[in-house]
């Protein structure tokens, strides 16, 4: 009978341990990068047949935006164009200021930590890609480069969303 016992316990330990595999794996800052959810406080990804208009940003090698100060109105779906002018990989990633920070201390524990997520894109020199996003609530909405030390070097911008 205690064999059985065992038996069942064993079973059902090692069934738990399968179903919350993919729980345990998801998010893996080694391999690549998500968070679950695309909705954040400042907005949520943009549909390409709602862009009412397209801004595009150049990275370079002077750890500069160019824009670095973008004005949009609460509600506009924007699609970024982003060219890395560089001879070095960078990012655009929109976010607070407290994510940003996060990030880029993440970014310096992986710095070979690949993304898919909305609301930025990571270009090789020569790059272009894009970001569509639809901006829901005024204020500011701040966008880095979360390279190592691309973001203390001050490569930063901001996003001003007016009603």
């Amino acid at each position: 009978m205690k064999i059985h016992t065992i038996h069942s316990a064993a079973v059902a330990l090692l069934l738990a341990a399968m179903a919350s595999g993919p729980a345990l794996a998801s998010g893996n800052h080694a391999g690549g990068h998500t968070h679950g959810t695309t909705d954040k406080a400042y907005g949520t990804p943009g549909a390409a047949a709602n862009v009412g208009r397209t801004i595009t940003v150049d990275m370079t090698d002077n750890m500069r935006f160019a824009p670095s100060s973008i004005r949009v109105k609460t509600g506009e779906t924007v699609r970024f164009v982003v060219k890395n002018s560089g001879q070095v990989r960078h990012e655009f990633s929109l976010g607070t200021q407290r994510e940003l920070a996060e990030h880029a201390a993440a970014m310096k524990k992986f710095p070979d930590m690949e993304h898919d997520e909305p609301n930025m894109v990571s270009l090789p020199p020569g790059g272009q890609g894009e970001v569509i996003w639809q901006f829901s609530k005024a204020g500011k909405v701040d966008f880095a480069c979360l390279q190592p030390g691309h973001f203390e070097a001050g490569m930063k911008g901001q996003v001003s969303v007016t009603r």
